[in-house]
């Protein structure tokens, strides 16, 4: 049987209950045997990260190591630059894997944009992708919004025919984003059920995102300083 695969990137700044809400939608609803959540080196579409790359492997891993079948993966922050879905899975293909054993996932209001990711169309030919709904975007409305993909889309949970589609899958998920975690924390607001609770605690150890120590380049500090370094390191 071919083995199915779930990939999840994000900057995870932090990783949040609506990260795992969607990619928990796509693993039960395609039944896929296992999920890599791979945090960006440098994501192409937003601002730097303003936890280091350490942190930000380090709290994946917290959230995924109790789910049977999860791993976080290092694949994007061993690689410098700009972390594409392009490159990431064409690295996956060297590496052994067939495009039809591969599912990206994506929240549906990430996944409207998909024409201006980098080698569109033909991103589309590496892996099946799962788009699952958030808050005001229903993965059940992209055929209207991306009408040139509707003959791509499918609401069933294996493949229609031959090749790669776009599997629509209709959840609901955490209404939350990293942003108004970094904001909340700043704040000295709490965060409980915003992010796993060992997550929460590591955040907390580190003094990740706290007020007093410098700027994310967003007119607001969130502790970059802090968040630059692990516990003990002194760059």
């Amino acid at each position: 049987m071919t083995r199915r695969v779930g990939l999840l990137g994000g900057t995870f700044d932090p990783i949040h209950c609506g990260h795992l809400d969607l990619a928990a939608a796509a693993v039960g609803a395609l039944h896929l045997d296992q999920l890599l959540v791979m945090p960006a080196h440098t994501p192409p579409h937003r601002t730097a990260p303003v936890a280091s790359s350490f942190h930000r492997f380090a709290m994946v891993a917290l959230a995924t190591a109790q789910r049977d079948g999860w791993r976080a993966s290092d694949l994007e922050l061993l690689i410098d630059g700009p972390s594409y879905t392009s490159a990431t899975l064409h690295r996956l293909h060297r590496d052994g894997y067939a495009e039809e054993e591969l599912f990206f996932v994506a929240g549906a209001d990430a996944f409207a944009e998909v024409e201006s990711w980098k080698d569109y169309p033909s991103i589309l030919d590496a892996a099946h992708f799962a788009v699952v709904s958030r808050t005001g975007h229903p993965a059940s409305g992209l055929p209207a919004r991306l009408p040139a993909l509707a003959a791509r889309m499918t609401t069933r949970t294996t493949p229609p025919g031959p090749g790669t589609c776009i599997f629509l899958i209709d959840a609901v998920t955490a209404d939350v984003s990293a942003t108004a975690i970094r904001r909340r924390l700043f704040r000295g607001e709490p965060i409980h059920g915003l992010v796993p609770p060992e997550v929460e605690q590591h955040i907390r150890r580190h003094g990740l995102y706290a007020a007093g120590t410098a700027s994310t380049g967003e007119n607001e500090p969130f502790g970059a300083r802090a968040a630059g370094r692990l516990h003990g390191e002194d760059r």
